[in-house]
């Protein structure tokens, strides 16, 4: 019996000597650079549709890792002052190798009753908070997709020049 100890704790130490004490792929970083209200239509009009918010985010995304990555995913949910107003998705995302990739999407979120007031304060160039809810999905080739989240992708505060008189 005595003889198997050492020999399962030299074992022991052989196989964890093998075991990455990193993760194999760091989660890369997103970084809202800005965020635009780029116009407001009211419910009605010509089609009598809903109330809708026009919104233009950029992001930047960095890969801190030494191999490129391919970001088959990244969504989220926008969340203005604590309510939840739309869904957002940026689509093949390619970053190179400790690199940084910049990210234009183009978004149209209705207007509820609960999402009124906020994009009518961002409209006349108040103040809100903003956050970015989601997670992506990485294309690690032979490994297969990994997913990541959900988290909090990005947070801040966002203040515009007023597209609204009043």
């Amino acid at each position: 019996m005595r003889r198997l100890l050492p020999l399962t704790a030299v074992s022991a130490l052989t196989f964890s000597a093998c075991t990455p004490t990193q993760p194999i792929v760091q989660v890369p970083t997103v970084d809202v650079q800005q965020v635009r209200l780029t116009g407001l239509t009211l419910p009605g009009g010509l089609g009598g549709g809903p109330a809708v918010a026009h919104l233009t985010m950029n992001l930047q995304v960095t890969n801190p890792n030494p191999l490129p990555l391919r970001m088959a995913n990244l969504a989220g949910q926008l969340v203005i002052d604590g309510a939840q107003v739309g869904q957002v998705e940026f689509p093949n995302v390619n970053l190179p190798a400790r690199g940084t990739a910049q990210q234009v999407a183009n978004i149209a979120v209705p207007v509820t009753l609960n999402t009124a007031a906020s994009f009518l304060k961002v409209a006349r160039g108040q103040l809100v908070t903003y956050r970015l809810d989601g997670g992506f999905s990485l294309n690690l080739g032979p490994l297969g997709e990994q997913a990541f989240g959900p988290f909090t992708l990005a947070q801040g505060q966002w203040k515009q020049p007023p597209i609204l008189p009043f």
